[in-house]
């Protein structure tokens, strides 16, 4: 089985309420609500949640994290500038505080304006 498959096999498995978007190559989970954020897995193995991505080298890692999207252990910390996002971090909860993991960020955003960190979390 590919990876799309195992996703595939998983969203239905835990996840079977939530609407999917496929293709042949990607399937992407949008946000249930407003405070959430998109998931999405492609043939590549890149993960993405809304801006954050990360290329994986295994379909075992990348679906492992596809799955942590929908973990309560999981949030993105989302910086914006004018209603601009430009940077997204993802973080994991450990025992009782946030561990920042990974970020990722756009190199032009409008600096000139206040910065806004929202969290976004899909549970």
């Amino acid at each position: 089985m590919n990876v799309l498959e195992l996703a595939r096999e998983f969203l239905q498995a835990e996840h079977h309420d939530l609407r999917l978007k496929a293709s042949d190559h990607s399937i992407v989970v949008p946000a249930k609500k407003p405070n959430g954020f998109a998931v999405s897995i492609n043939d590549d193995l890149i993960v993405s949640f809304d801006g954050w991505h990360e290329h994986f080298f295994t379909p075992e890692e990348a679906l492992k994290c596809f799955e942590f999207g929908f973990s309560t252990k999981c949030r993105l910390k989302v910086t914006s500038r004018c209603r601009f996002a430009y940077k997204w971090t993802l973080e994991a909860l450990n025992g009782q505080e946030w561990i920042e993991d990974s970020t990722t960020g756009l190199i032009f955003f409008p600096f000139w304006c206040k910065k806004r960190i929202v969290y976004l979390q899909n549970w």
